[in-house]
């Protein structure tokens, strides 16, 4: 019975897949981005340290001067910091990809991004909107601030 049905599909599908055949055969060429490759390894990883230890530090000065949970923590390992803001906001994520010449971003307001450098800037490709620009407007209106800025701390 399964391959009577099994035949029936494929004679169904198969006038579908011949008209399109072509296209799934066309090769595709993928870049990770047209900036990274300007980027050597070395001015990434030095840049890429330099931005993650001064994001880290930032983030460490706000339970002295802003209203954070008591379970607001920032972690930095391994090339990755870990942010909890608190239970109702979430977790920014925020590490180094090597292989790819490129920072990623998990936040729990925007979701994930990947920055390339760019002028000395970590920078979104698909908006053109920096790293310091969107950790600030986000962190702003978590915590309802004008306040906060991260263009001195990337």
């Amino acid at each position: 019975m399964l391959a009577a049905t099994s035949r029936l599909v494929l004679k169904a599908v198969q006038p579908a897949l011949a008209r399109s055949s072509s296209s799934l055969a066309t090769p595709r060429n993928y870049s990770i981005a047209s900036s990274s490759s300007q980027t050597t390894v070395l001015d990434f990883e030095k840049h890429c340290e330099e931005s993650l230890h001064r994001i880290t530090d930032y983030l460490d000065t706000f339970p002295e001067w802003l209203d954070c949970s008591s379970e607001f923590d920032v972690n930095f390992a391994m090339g990755v910091i870990t942010a909890k803001i608190s239970p109702e906001v979430g977790t920014y994520v925020i590490n180094k990809q090597s292989p790819n010449l490129q920072i990623w971003l998990s936040s729990p307001i925007s979701g994930p991004k990947r920055y390339d450098l760019r002028d000395k800037k970590w920078v979104y490709s698909h908006d053109n909107v920096s790293l310091d620009q969107l950790l600030t407007e986000e962190f702003r209106s978590i915590f309802k601030t004008e306040k906060i800025d991260f263009s001195e701390h990337i």
